[in-house]
């Protein structure tokens, strides 16, 4: 092919070319959205314009959505929020969260989310990471005992503060019943935080459906610019800024309001909206594709993930007997761009934390490698990455000292 195959659309995804348009418009548009003059109102109706579409996209009502600079932002901002006055503020939050310390969060979550929970374990958070099925799906059993555990015991030290559990997984694309699961933390009197960014404009995001307290999402993931994100709280919930400074977002996020990505965040939001079944419908075409050439072609190869409840657009595969730098790198050589992971943890020679999880062993998951289609991908491009990785594994299996199974 003369061009390269970009199949790392979980990392990152190109900025959609009307996104462009009106990011560029509004890099013109450059008055403060908190200024009270013409230029000022002008932007920031844009602005107000944009949040609406960014909740649409979940089904929110526009003043129940923070704009941040991302997904990371976005997460730490609830996570701080858990040891912060915010939780004792009023009467009632004092009489349904004083004395609770449980922090539950899954075992495959982005980083953002792990780092956050481990940083509240040294406040003095009781934090445990929910174990995953071999598919990526929460243990519910395992999540009932550590959610009930203070009520058994009359421990309020044990009563669950909130629980975090991503709707969608980027390594290995596993889509949680969150509904469910949401249900259940509340039941138990616990907030509920899901991490959206894999899912928003993939699969349907309804947050009436979801019932969560917290719903977290990203511009970049969804062919916007990167730099921005949004965070949705409920009614009543508590926030508390992670950014302290002027008034904007109703104080709960200082700093002047990014608006050309912002405005252009809004964009991609509804365009995400419009094409959501029909773009669906057409990755889980072009994955299916590669998952079944896959198995046709190459030997002894494991498929990670939910067989079903999956992301429509992520294969996540294991070749026993290959190193996944070494794939990685070969791929890259005939131009092929993929992932061993987590793009936020490239460089990290650890296994992946997902894969381990779900009860892959190091090694095997060591030789996993993560392809995400997007917008772009069309069926030669598939058919092009069925030719040539194939000898790669072979080449690499030739000489590697992981014995496999032919």
């Amino acid at each position: 092919m003369n061009k390269r195959i970009y199949l790392d659309y979980n990392a990152t995804t190109p900025v959609d070319s009307r996104v462009q348009n009106i990011f560029i418009r509004e890099l013109n548009n450059f008055a403060n959205a908190s200024s009270m003059h013409e230029d000022g109102r002008t932007v920031a109706a844009a602005l107000n314009e944009a949040r609406k579409r960014v909740a649409t996209l979940i089904n929110v009502d526009a003043e129940q959505i923070l704009f941040t600079s991302g997904g990371s932002e976005s997460n730490n901002t609830i996570f701080r929020t858990m040891a912060s006055p915010a939780m004792e503020a009023t009467t009632s939050r004092k009489e349904r969260f004083s004395g609770r310390k449980r922090i539950l969060v899954s075992a495959i979550e982005h980083p953002c989310v792990m780092e956050s929970a481990k940083y509240l374990a040294t406040l003095g958070m009781d934090v445990h990471f929910i174990p995953v099925d071999a598919d990526g799906r929460v243990d519910e059993d395992r999540y009932r005992e550590l959610l009930f555990e203070g009520e058994k015991t009359g421990r309020r030290d044990l009563m669950p503060l909130l629980v975090s559990i991503m709707m969608a997984n980027n390594e290995i694309g596993t889509i949680q019943d969150i509904s469910r699961l949401s249900a259940l933390a509340h039941e138990a009197g616990s907030l509920f935080h899901t991490d959206a960014v894999q899912a928003a404009g993939k699969i349907p995001v309804d947050v009436s459906v979801l019932g969560v307290d917290y719903l977290t999402y990203s511009g970049h993931k969804i062919y916007g610019p990167k730099g921005v994100g949004a965070l949705y709280f409920a009614k009543g919930a508590p926030l508390d800024p992670l950014i302290r400074g002027g008034h904007q977002e109703k104080g709960l996020r200082a700093g002047t309001y990014n608006a050309p990505a912002i405005i252009a965040f809004g964009e991609a939001a509804l365009i995400a909206a419009e094409r959501l079944d029909e773009w669906g419908t057409r990755m889980r075409s072009l994955r299916n594709r590669l998952r079944d050439g896959f198995i046709a072609k190459v030997p002894d190869i494991r498929i990670n993930g939910h067989p079903e409840q999956v992301l429509p657009n992520t294969l996540n595969v294991s070749f026993p007997g290959a190193e996944g730098e070494a794939i990685l790198l070969s791929m890259d050589l005939e131009g092929i761009d993929v992932s061993t992971g987590s793009a936020c943890a490239s460089g990290d020679l650890e296994p992946s934390h997902v894969l381990v999880a779900t009860g892959v062993g190091p090694e095997l998951a060591h030789g996993s490698i993560r392809f995400s289609m997007g917008n772009e991908t069309t069926v030669e491009e598939i058919d092009y990455v069925l030719e040539k990785v194939p000898p790669i594994i072979a080449r690499l299996r030739s000489f590697s000292t992981v014995i496999h199974k032919e």
